[in-house]
C-alpha cells in the first residue's frame, strides 16, 4: 500500500474518533524520518485542541489502527495540533485561511524570488490569490511548494 493509501485510510478511520471527541481533522500524513516512520493525526477545534482532546484520540485511533491493521512497516503515531504557523496543503486549508497572513514558497522564482507573504484573499481553481506589496498575485498549486500561515511574536 502506497503512503497516500495509508493517509486516507487513516483519515477515513479517524473521522467518527473525531466527531465523538469534538475535533475536526486538520491533516494526515505518513512518512519516514531517519529509520522511523511516523503516522501524524493534526486536529484542530474552536479555541484550540488539548493535550486532553489529543491523548482521547490517538488512544481511540490507536485502537481502530491495530483492530484494522494495514501498515506492516512499525511506525509511531503521533496526535497533535497543526499549530499557529500550519502548513496549508489541501483546498479547505487554504479556504478556512482566507483573511489570514501566509507565506508562499514557490518551486522556481518569480521576478527573482521564491518567498512572498502577504494576506490570502481567496482560493478558486487550485489557485491562492494573495494581496503582496507588489499587488495581488496568483499561486497555483504546482507552483507552490510550501505554505503556511504566518506567526508573529
Amino acid at each position: 500500500m502506497a503512503k497516500k493509501d495509508y493517509e486516507e485510510r487513516t483519515e477515513k478511520l479517524l473521522e467518527p474518533i473525531a466527531k465523538d471527541s469534538g475535533v475536526s481533522i486538520y491533516d494526515v500524513e505518513y512518512v519516514k524520518e531517519g529509520e522511523d516512520y511516523y503516522l501524524r493525526a493534526y486536529i484542530d477545534k474552536e479555541g484550540g485542541v488539548t493535550i486532553d482532546d489529543c491523548e482521547t484520540v490517538s488512544r481511540a485511533l490507536s485502537d481502530a489502527l491495530d483492530k484494522e491493521d494495514y501498515i506492516s512497516d512499525a511506525y509511531i503515531l503521533e496526535v497533535s495540533s497543526p499549530g499557529l504557523g500550519r502548513t496549508l496543503k489541501k483546498e479547505r486549508h487554504f479556504l478556512n485561511s482566507i483573511g489570514q497572513e501566509v507565506e508562499i514558497k514557490t518551486y522556481k522564482p518569480i521576478d527573482g524570488t521564491k518567498e512572498f507573504t502577504g494576506v490570502l484573499k481567496g482560493y478558486e481553481d487550485k489557485k491562492a490569490i494573495v494581496s503582496t506589496d507588489k499587488g495581488d498575485m496568483e499561486f497555483s498549486m504546482d507552483m507552490i511548494a510550501n505554505a503556511r500561515l504566518t506567526v508573529d511574536f
